[in-house]
């Protein structure tokens, strides 16, 4: 049976081509290629015909010069190269999280509100240092991408998490922590002269005492309460933003991807993915197993290490070939390792494709090694 007919084969360009496909995610632990990944699967499919959008959350330069842009900014920015002429479109940005959550605030917020916000100390340490603030902005980019209309298909590489899935709690841990009820504990007290206030900071609340770190002395309580008080206009539209963004990631037209290195810790990662994304009814799509290490010749190690002995042992010298020989024993026995790796993963999760990439011999730097990328993707 070929990989296109086996059920349990990723097949990437399927998934690339469905017009109802509309938003791919790309998660996984760090260091495993998520960000290279997206940029891949978003060049393919602009290539096939997509009107495609990557949003990255990676700020390392390559990505942009890969794309062949000198740099990535909060903005969609199409991939104009010289050479490059895909049938779709392809366009590409770097999440700014302070930027979308000025944004943000100006898109719920009157001018003038909007001003007292931005100004505000308190604001400007927790759009930086709330915990959640980068995951849940990654996903306000997401919802917002996805109203303008302007792509078919929008591919978003996730922001690497300490713990996995992050950006799926995100929406409803940063909206709780800033709900009515911490409204009226803040507001109310300063409304009755600030000693209320100051009770209830000083009574524990963890939660602010690490995102005003930054601010010193009485006026941490002054911007707080300010903070407050001007915010609890706008939470109304800040919580229904959070709300579509969880609806368009439980959609149909929403696929996951997990990415992951044949390796145990990343796939052990990939593992609580999958389990998480089934308890939350997310699409998953299938699992990228990256970097993956194939044989390139059909000759097992037992053979590869005697033909190396028989060469050292013969009257002719070929310390090449002995070294070559050699070098592919390890390979199988770093290919056999891979596979048992990912035979454990598949046996736990039967229904989960899975698609190898098999490692390339350098990083990539431009469109043709991300087209090397997408076509390992699609099994090609």
């Amino acid at each position: 049976m070929s990989d296109r007919q086996d059920s349990t084969v990723l097949d990437t360009d399927l998934l690339l081509d469905d017009p109802a496909t509309r938003v791919i995610v790309c998660c996984g632990s760090g260091g495993v290629g998520k960000t290279t990944t997206a940029a891949a699967l978003a060049l393919r499919a602009a290539e096939r015909g997509r009107q495609t959008v990557v949003l990255t959350i990676d700020p390392a330069r390559r990505l942009a010069q890969a794309l062949g842009l000198r740099e990535l900014g909060n903005y969609p920015k199409q991939v104009q190269v010289e050479g490059f002429e895909p049938k779709g479109e392809l366009w590409a940005m770097m999440l700014d999280m302070r930027r979308t959550f000025d944004d943000m605030v100006r898109s719920h917020a009157g001018p003038e509100r909007a001003e007292q916000l931005l100004a505000n100390p308190f604001y400007q340490t927790i759009s930086t240092s709330f915990s959640g603030t980068q995951e849940y902005m990654a996903m306000e980019k997401l919802g917002q991408l996805a109203a303008t209309g302007d792509w078919d298909l929008i591919i978003v590489d996730t922001p690497p998490s300490r713990s996995a899935l992050d950006f799926l709690d995100a929406p409803t841990r940063l909206s709780t922590a800033l709900d009515g009820r911490m409204i009226r504990l803040l507001t109310a007290p300063a409304k009755a002269g600030g000693w209320g206030l100051r009770k209830v900071v000083s009574a524990g609340f963890s939660m602010f005492a690490k995102a005003v770190s930054t601010i010193l002395g009485g006026q941490l309580l002054a911007d707080a309460s300010a903070f407050m008080q001007a915010f609890d206009t706008m939470f109304g539209g800040f919580r229904e933003r959070a709300r579509k963004t969880a609806e368009l990631l439980r959609s149909a037209g929403t696929s996951f991807l997990v990415v992951a290195a044949p390796e145990p810790d990343a796939l052990r990662e990939a593992s609580y993915f999958v389990e998480r994304l089934s308890d939350e009814s997310m699409p998953l799509s299938g699992l990228v197993a990256n970097r993956t290490h194939p044989l390139l010749a059909q000759l097992s190690a037992t053979e590869a290490l005697g033909a190396a002995d028989a060469l050292e042992r013969g009257a002719q010298n070929a310390p090449l070939a002995t070294a070559v020989l050699r070098l592919h024993a390890d390979r199988v026995a770093l290919a056999e390792r891979e596979t048992r790796l990912l035979a454990r993963f598949t046996k736990a999760h039967p229904e989960v494709p899975v698609v190898r990439v098999p490692a390339l011999p350098s990083d990539v730097h431009d469109l043709c090694g991300l087209r090397d990328i997408g076509e390992r993707l699609s099994g090609a």
